[in-house]
């Protein structure tokens, strides 16, 4: 259980540092001169493109000299980015910091997917991604609570402040516990022609690959969410500080969805469950989208179907992410990280452009979740020939 929990909080140090911002970005473009609150989302994709590139780095650098001193030099990174940003004097310095943060916590995204796949694979791989995303989720629950209570008695400069300490914590607990777990006979050197050839195999790998660009498609819409979560909220429900409220209910809709499937995927397989749940997805998203056609949704009727979809997003991550790393375990630490390049690179691009095309409305919003889950479909469609629920692995 320590392993889980201690998988579970590195991962959470990249959703503490999205989150936890919210409540913070209407006060940091006043402080900042942030004109435009569509602008505001910049600190969100600042750090995810940091998140995303630095990811080709870690990899083949986790595959050559181990997981251990990777991690705890991308933990560093993140500790000194969180605290520079707390006194960074200008929006153009904050984002410089958010992008070397982003950089940092790619460390947390690809080495611990590459360590519990060098101690698990199969089901039991996802059985036990399922019960870190679970802990993982719970982050959201209390992250933006935890911004809005550090904004009441502090300005939004503490928040960096706060989630740099975490880091310390974590960077802590993980160098005296966790041994390496990189067998020796899977080192792979550390040259151009060794990274291009463990890219190749992935990029090469259809079920890696189509999954993988599911799971992009899929990710797109939350970041797309969490980009104007803030201006959903407040500017058209007008909740206030109850917003992190909502926020933390809908989030944990998604680690219960997480924990369901660390119970479930053993006996029904990662396929019919994830199958399944992207249908659900694109229906609720469809349903809710043709609703928002008419005017604004009533809240109570908004916050349940978005509720609805998120929980189909919980039964559907974890399962991507074991499917396509599934059959790469011989180049785990590289295949993680061309993995997450595309997931968040590509996922934060879509984010940004739903993002970007809110316009005081949830149709954008609702019509970007139809989108991206057709697309995800389709390229599911293509993993399996066809084919969807099937309840074994068959050859590539």
């Amino acid at each position: 259980m320590e392993f889980i929990a201690m998988m579970a909080m590195l991962m959470a140090l990249n959703a503490l540092a999205i989150d936890i911002m919210l409540p913070g970005l209407q006060e940091i473009g006043a402080t900042l001169g942030v004109e435009s609150e569509n602008h505001r989302q910049y600190v969100i994709s600042a750090y995810l493109l940091g998140f995303a590139v630095a990811q080709l780095a870690y990899g083949p650098l986790a595959d050559r000299f181990g997981r251990r001193t990777p991690m705890l030099v991308g933990l560093g990174i993140y500790v000194v980015a969180a605290f520079a940003g707390a006194i960074a004097p200008t929006f153009a310095s904050l984002l410089l910091m958010r992008f070397l943060h982003g950089v940092g916590s790619a460390a947390t995204r690809v080495i611990t997917i590459s360590i519990i796949r060098d101690v698990f694979g199969g089901r039991q791989m996802a059985e036990v991604m399922s019960l870190v995303m679970m802990v993982f989720m719970i982050v959201p629950v209390i992250a933006p609570g935890t911004g809005q209570i550090i904004m009441l008695f502090a300005e939004w400069h503490m928040i960096f402040v706060f989630m740099g300490l975490a880091g310390i914590a974590v960077t802590i607990w993980m160098a005296m516990r966790l041994p390496e777990t990189l067998d020796p006979a899977d080192q792979r050197p550390f040259n151009l022609r060794s990274i291009f050839q463990a890219f190749r195999v992935v990029l090469t790998n259809r079920t890696a690959l189509c999954y993988t660009l599911a799971s992009t498609f899929i990710f797109g819409s939350l970041f797309g969410f969490i980009n104007s979560a803030q201006q959903v909220y407040v500017g058209i429900y007008d909740l206030g500080t109850m917003f992190p409220v909502v926020f933390a209910a809908v989030a944990a809709f998604m680690a219960l969805s997480s924990y369901l499937n660390s119970r479930l995927v053993g006996r029904f397989g990662m396929r019919r469950l994830s199958h399944a749940a992207l249908i659900g997805f694109m229906t609720v998203s469809a349903i809710w989208f043709a609703l928002s056609l008419f005017g604004t949704i009533a809240f109570p009727l908004f916050l349940t179907l978005f509720a609805l979809a998120m929980f189909q997003f919980g039964l559907i991550g974890s399962n991507f992410n074991s499917l396509a790393m599934e059959p790469l375990g011989h180049v785990a630490g590289t295949a993680s990280s061309v993995l997450g390049f595309m997931g968040t690179a590509g996922g934060g691009a879509i984010g940004a452009l739903i993002g970007q095309a809110f316009d005081g409305t949830t149709t954008p919003l609702a019509l970007g979740f139809v989108s991206v889950s057709v697309v995800g479909l389709a390229f599911v469609l293509i993993a399996e020939r066809g084919k969807l629920f099937q309840p074994h692995n068959k050859p590539v």
